[in-house]
C-alpha cells in the first residue's frame, strides 16, 4: 500500500460515512475484515456485512460534522492514520486508526483509538 493508495482509502471511508451507501461502505473493507471502536474491544465486528449493518444502525445526520482525515505511516500493507471529527453540536474527535490492508486495497483490519479532549474548566 503506498501512502496516496491509504489517503485514497480514507477520503472513500469519509464519502461513506457521508452517504451510508452499503455498497461504498462495503467496497471499503474485505469480505472477512474486522472492525473494533477501541484497541480493547473484545465484541470485534466480524466480517464485510457486520460492519456495514453496524455502520447503518446509528447515522449521524447530514450536515452533523466535518472530517479529515491523513497517513501518519504506511509500511507495506499496514497504516497508521491521525485524523479529527468535529461536530456541528461542538464536540471533537482525535483519532488515530490502525490499519491492516489486504491486496486490492481493501481494509482487512481496522481498529479506532479515539481521544476526545478534557473539558475546558469554566471561572
Amino acid at each position: 500500500m503506498t501512502h496516496d493508495g491509504v489517503q485514497a482509502w480514507l477520503d472513500a471511508y469519509v464519502r461513506a460515512w457521508r452517504t451510508y451507501d452499503p455498497a461504498d461502505i462495503a467496497t471499503l473493507f474485505t469480505e472477512n475484515a474486522t472492525y473494533a471502536y477501541h484497541p480493547w474491544d473484545e465484541a470485534v465486528l466480524r466480517g464485510r456485512d457486520a460492519i456495514v449493518a453496524d455502520w447503518l444502525e446509528e447515522q449521524d445526520p447530514p450536515g452533523s460534522w466535518e472530517a479529515h482525515y491523513q497517513p501518519l505511516m504506511v509500511e507495506g500493507e499496514q497504516a497508521v492514520a491521525t485524523g479529527t471529527t468535529r461536530y456541528t453540536e461542538g464536540k471533537t474527535y482525535y483519532n488515530l486508526w490502525v490499519l491492516r490492508f489486504a491486496e486490492g486495497g481493501r481494509c482487512a483490519e481496522f481498529v479506532e483509538w479515539f481521544m476526545v479532549p478534557p473539558l475546558e474548566e469554566t471561572p
